[in-house]
């Protein structure tokens, strides 16, 4: 039994039509009840359409159009193909049955001298001077044109004013012939070039199709790209090896489609783009999000804010005034009572708490915060690398990671959970709200199951640079001083000295950095396994009484003429505020640190404002195992102003 024929046909016309709802009801019931597929585009300019199906259920189509007033003139052009090239039927009204965007251009009611193909090739035998103007899309001429045609160079048949406007003057005078596909190009192209002043314009008549069914491929290089899924004929108007980027929709040869950076699905020798390339225009990308979800800044809008206060052991059968006291207790008990007072601790169901209601561990309370702006922050985040797995950042400051004081939405949790949504990237680490340079997120808890016990086994290597005020007197040094458990003012930590415990006093002293140290020496508790009890117990009342154990290695990078110097510190274990804490304690405080101020005084301000001078502490390197590719990377963040040399 020989195989089933498919024909296809494409045809337009220019012609006033009406009612075309209907008409678009009765063509789709039509195709689709004789299994035609393809695509017809309705407007009240007229018609244009490709379809295949079999050959009698196509010429009643045909028939169907032929009585519609103004398209008894269609003259449809016929090929035939194997398979279906069409996955569907689709009938769709437009505003315009060839989208051109220019006004007072219609065909239907005048259209440029027609040239028939057979009168194109006979001028092209004489070697007559004319111009070939090919006005169709790049992608389409990549296929194929005629031999020396002037081609328009456009991504969109919307483009072609702006193509026509850069021809050379002289083009004007001479004798042009425009084609494209089918001719519907054309029946616009060509009066609109007569109206920008080109004397001599022809369109050629059908198109290239209509050249190939009579004239074959004379004056003609390649094959012709076609709407379907045939992608490309040949001037036989058989189906080619041509094929089309499903990404891109660039139109391949069978040579392309050998190229190793073919692959289907995917992408193309046009569309291939290696990891690098990639990885910046994800990164541009992502700066773009980032810029519209701080513009403006989340916090800057008045809003009603509820915060959790969970009840720790500690509080147990205390009143919910002590609660609140021993959790923050860097706000005043007075200030505490007036938010008791005003009604804003309430329960899980909006049930005012008073202060003296008494309360239990685990127990949850809201803390109600009306109308609440936060202060500004600095939200210039950017974007270092990203893979399926972590995010690094360029953290700028201030901006705090969490939510925490008088911070919410301005944070850098709050925006990077708005622009990567629905994920929520965790932090791994820690970086203070004052402190910029490179940190580290995961995409899931996995992987930062995988990453964060990293930081709390000592194996990620972290290097910063300080500026401080004074100039050490030993190039590299080390500081071992331990550091408070417990939180103190605005939250602020301290160095809690050895031989307040009788200890020597010494022993908390920075040293001159040996090149046989031992780094674990100093805080050998820090490993004590966590599933021990006994020395989990141990751990803490060592940590009550001792501090925790806390050591950094600096090293001078500069001594500046104005009494400052430029540190690189590499802090060996993570205390909160380590850096500064050792710095403060060794009598070289941080320039811009407004809470380990000089002379061992603690400041009272916890956040800087956006206007401040900066705390000259950045987070340069960073250095870990990747939890997807077990392999060791290591990031960089830029240098700030003041950590470059003079």
């Amino acid at each position: 039994m020989p195989a089933t024929v498919i024909t296809n046909i494409s045809c337009y016309q220019f012609a006033a039509l009406s009612e075309l709802k209907a008409l678009r009801q009765r063509l789709l019931d039509q195709c689709k009840a004789c299994g035609l597929k393809g695509t017809i585009l309705l407007s009240t300019e007229g018609i244009n359409m490709f379809v295949a199906g079999i050959r009698e259920h196509v010429d009643a189509l045909v028939a169907e159009l032929h009585a519609i007033p103004g398209l008894e003139g269609l003259k449809p052009k016929y090929s035939e193909s194997a398979e279906q090239p069409f996955r569907r039927m689709l009938v769709r009204i437009k505003k315009e049955i060839i989208a051109f965007g220019v006004e007072g251009i219609e065909p239907a009611k005048y259209t440029s001298p027609r040239l028939e193909p057979k009168v194109l090739k006979q001028w092209l035998d004489e070697g007559r001077p004319i111009i070939l103007y090919d006005t169709r899309n790049d992608y389409e001429v990549k296929l194929g044109t005629f031999k020396g045609a002037v081609v328009a160079g456009i991504d969109s048949f919307r483009d072609f004013p702006a193509a026509v406007a850069k021809l050379p003057p002289e083009m004007k005078h001479a004798q042009v012939v425009s084609f494209c596909t089918g001719g519907i190009r054309c029946e616009k192209a060509a009066p609109f070039m007569e109206r920008e002043g080109f004397e001599q314009v022809w369109q050629l008549e059908g198109g290239i199709l209509k050249y190939f069914e009579e004239c074959g491929s004379a004056h003609y290089d390649g094959e012709l790209f076609v709407f379907d899924q045939r992608v490309g004929v040949d001037p036989g108007l058989h189906e080619t090896a041509s094929s089309q980027c499903f990404v891109c929709q660039t139109p391949l040869t069978a040579e392309e489609q050998a190229d190793p950076r073919y692959v289907e699905h995917v992408s193309c020798p046009y569309c291939f783009k290696t990891t690098e390339q990639q990885q910046r225009e994800q990164i541009a990308q992502r700066h773009a999000a980032i810029l519209a979800a701080v513009t403006p800044l989340p916090g800057s809008r008045p809003y009603d804010q509820t915060r959790p206060l969970n009840v720790p052991e500690a509080c147990d059968h205390g009143t919910i005034l002590d609660c609140l006291c021993h959790v923050m207790p860097h706000i005043p008990r007075e200030q505490w009572l007036a938010v008791c007072e005003e009604g804003r601790i309430v329960t899980d169901d909006q049930v005012i708490v008073p202060a003296h209601q008494i309360v239990r561990a685990g127990e949850r309370y809201l803390h109600l915060k009306p109308a609440q702006r936060e202060p500004d922050v600095n939200a210039d985040i950017r974007v270092l690398f990203e893979d399926e797995a972590i995010i690094v950042l360029n953290k700028p400051a201030p901006l705090p990671v969490h939510v925490g004081g008088r911070f919410n939405r301005n944070t850098l949790q709050f925006i990077l959970n708005t622009v990567w949504h629905p994920l929520k990237p965790r932090s791994v680490h820690r970086l203070d709200a004052n402190t910029t340079g490179v940190t580290v997120l995961c995409k899931t808890r996995h992987f930062a199951s995988q990453v964060q016990p990293q930081f709390e086994r000592g194996e990620v290597g972290k290097v910063y640079l300080a500026r401080v005020k004074g100039h050490p007197q030993q190039d590299e040094f080390t500081c071992d001083a331990p550091v408070s458990a417990e939180a103190g003012k605005l939250g602020g930590r301290h160095v809690v000295m050895r031989g307040q415990v009788g200890d020597s006093p010494e022993s908390a002293q920075c040293s001159v950095l040996s090149a046989d140290a031992d780094p674990t020496e100093h805080f050998a508790l820090s490993t004590s396994p966590s599933g021990n009890a006994t020395n989990a117990a141990l751990l803490s009342q060592t940590a009550e009484e001792h501090g925790l154990p806390a050591r950094t290695e600096f090293r001078v990078l500069q001594r500046h003429a104005d009494g400052t110097a430029l540190l690189e510190a590499r802090p060996l274990t993570g205390r909160t505020n380590q850096i500064r804490i050792h710095l403060w304690h060794l009598g070289f405080p941080i320039l811009g640190d407004a809470a380990y101020l000089a002379d061992g005084e603690i400041g009272e301000t916890q956040t800087l404002a956006v206007v401040d001078p900066p705390l000259c502490l950045h987070a340069l390197r960073i250095a870990f195992t990747h939890p997807l590719t077990k392999e060791n990377v290591t990031f960089e963040a830029e240098r700030p102003v003041w950590a470059h040399a003079d």
